[in-house]
């Protein structure tokens, strides 16, 4: 959109030009693995005084949050399963997990888990995408406008299956390790040091298009208008 500035008959041949942008798409949402991801990798993490944010992580999902992405964790609690600790103990954690981020502003729309063992009948357990498609139905989610970012190959395969837009390993937690061993099953992925530059990703993926158009002029006269106080 091309306008003349206030008092522009002075001038006749000035234009500003302003960039459109779309609203931002609130049925988009980014997944997130929760250990090794968002916060440091423990064996088998289950009390909250276990819980340390990765350096600028509160801050991508932050700046995420900000432009309307849904933010949803998917995550695997074997332990539960195997008799380590309990539903009890996983919810304490996220508990703490949701304070820690809401002191830098940042609200979890919802964390999806799953507590069976791999040998367990599971309805969720990744690389299932049936939790993707939950989130799906419960908010109205374009999945295909959507993003995965993990630290594992099971939450790599879990965004394949569930088709959303790009699934993102992050180096942290068993991420570097992964790259180096099974970098052939990667290229769908990209690959990145971590959460924050995982974001960064996404903005650059999500920035739309700029349509760049010649300023339309036309021929004016000679302004004949009074223009005092201008």
């Amino acid at each position: 959109m091309c306008l003349r500035p206030a008092g522009s008959s002075r001038f006749p041949s000035t234009l500003v030009s302003f960039t459109i942008w779309p609203a931002l798409n609130t049925n988009r949402a980014v997944f997130l693995d929760r250990d090794g991801t968002i916060i440091e990798e423990k064996h088998y993490l289950h009390r909250p005084e276990q819980v340390v944010l990765f350096p600028g992580a509160a801050a991508a999902l932050k700046r995420l949050q900000d432009a309307g992405f849904k933010l949803i964790i998917i995550s695997n609690q074997a332990g539960v399963g195997r008799g380590y600790f309990t539903l009890a103990d996983v919810e304490r954690v996220h508990r703490h997990l949701r304070a820690e981020l809401g002191r830098h502003g940042v609200r979890l729309d919802k964390i999806y888990l799953a507590p069976e063992a791999p040998d367990q009948p599971s309805r969720g357990r990744k690389p299932s995408p049936q939790f993707l498609f939950d989130a799906r139905d419960e908010f109205a989610l374009d999945l295909a406008e959507s993003y995965l970012i993990g630290d594992k190959l099971i939450d790599l395969e879990c965004g394949w299956n569930g088709g959303v837009k790009k699934c993102l390993l992050v180096r942290t937690g068993y991420g570097a390790e992964l790259e180096r061993t099974a970098h052939n099953q990667l290229p769908p992925a990209v690959v990145v040091d971590d959460l924050p530059a995982a974001a960064d990703w996404i903005f650059n993926a999500s920035r739309p298009t700029l349509n760049h158009h010649r300023p339309l002029t036309t021929n004016h006269q000679s302004p004949t208008t009074n223009h005092q106080g201008n």
